[in-house]
């Protein structure tokens, strides 16, 4: 396990959607957000977290922002695209690899909550510029190569009693 210390400075980017799901499909749960921060964090200097969310017409998520907001963290908010014969889109790969980017000259690390492997050319990226990443999601439905390629991979289903919440939780 790396060493993390305390002057180093971190961005924390949440691939919501990434997570939701994984938590959903592989344990019909939902996110502690509260703790996947925390882990995230680890006693280092936050600079920024940011998550990446859905907003769709109902409005249905707004609690759910209200909550992320109120642990610190940051919402980058995208309308649900939907076109002609029900096909729903929200994809905030690129705005997360723009932010990532943009915030990495401020930053020690960058912890990229999500098990994408369309981010892999990202953390090679950032690798590249002397940042370390470290990726966090569910190991069962994270690329295999983005685990490898990260400096360090922490797996949320390791404590998955940490890291979902119980129904009745919000």
């Amino acid at each position: 396990m790396a060493i993390k210390y305390s002057a180093q400075r971190i961005a924390v980017l949440i691939d919501v959607q990434n997570l939701y799901y994984s938590a959903k499909n592989l344990y019909r749960a939902k996110v502690n957000f509260r703790e996947v921060l925390k882990s995230a964090i680890k006693q280092r200097s936050l600079i920024r977290a940011f998550a990446y969310v859905v907003r769709t017409k109902t409005g249905e998520e707004k609690p759910f922002f209200e909550a992320l907001a109120k642990l610190g963290i940051e919402t980058r908010i995208r309308d649900l695209q939907e076109y002609y014969g029900g096909l729903k889109k929200a994809d905030w790969d690129v705005g997360i690899t723009v932010d990532a980017i943009r915030i990495s000259s401020s930053v020690d690390t960058i912890v990229l909550c999500s098990g994408d492997g369309d981010f892999l050319q990202l953390v090679e990226y950032l690798k590249n510029q002397g940042k370390r990443v470290e990726v966090i999601a569910f190991g069962r439905s994270t690329s295999s190569k983005l685990k490898e390629s990260a400096d360090q991979f922490i797996d949320l289903e390791a404590h998955p009693q940490k890291y979902l919440l119980k129904r009745h939780e919000v």
